[in-house]
């Protein structure tokens, strides 16, 4: 008696959950992981518990070799030598503005890192900046995030 009693407070719990929050740690800087795991993948996620009546709130921890997705301009970065992304890079910054301003996505940029590789602030879009991707994901899931690798 008592474990079934356990066992449906568990279940009413799990559905009492009206709020998902999932944290992405994005250090890849593979078009084809970035394009399936964010691009695709979070309006698919959110679409799936939005069905559920879910409301989902997502942010996307930006560090090592993901930087170069959300740079405005290329030229004077490492990146401007990449001729496959290079072609790209337009069309994958439409499809970050569109996550952003349509599944209201937060993107967290490591500050230590565009230091370290000389990438200046504001060639960035839309993003905030964060002292360190461990700082920015430790605080989010203290904060009840989900954690996502997405390397």
């Amino acid at each position: 008696m008592r474990t079934a009693l356990i066992w449906i407070v568990s279940i009413a719990l799990v559905w009492a959950v009206d709020e998902i929050k999932v944290v992405y740690d994005l250090t890849s800087g593979d078009i084809k992981k970035f394009e399936t795991r964010l691009l695709s993948g979070i309006p698919a996620m959110k679409r799936h518990y939005e069905a559920q009546l879910k409301s989902v709130e997502v942010a996307v921890i930006i560090h090592g070799d993901a930087y170069k997705f959300f740079l405005k301009e290329l030229s004077g970065t490492p990146y401007a030598k990449d001729a496959a992304f290079v072609a790209k890079h337009a069309e994958l910054a439409k499809r970050i503005e569109a996550l952003a301003q349509s599944y209201e996505v937060t993107f967290a940029v490591c500050s230590v890192g565009t230091k370290s590789r000389q990438l200046d602030p504001a060639n960035f879009h839309d993003v905030v900046f964060i002292p360190s991707a461990s700082i920015g994901l430790v605080e989010y899931q203290s904060q009840g995030f989900g954690y996502l690798p997405a390397h």
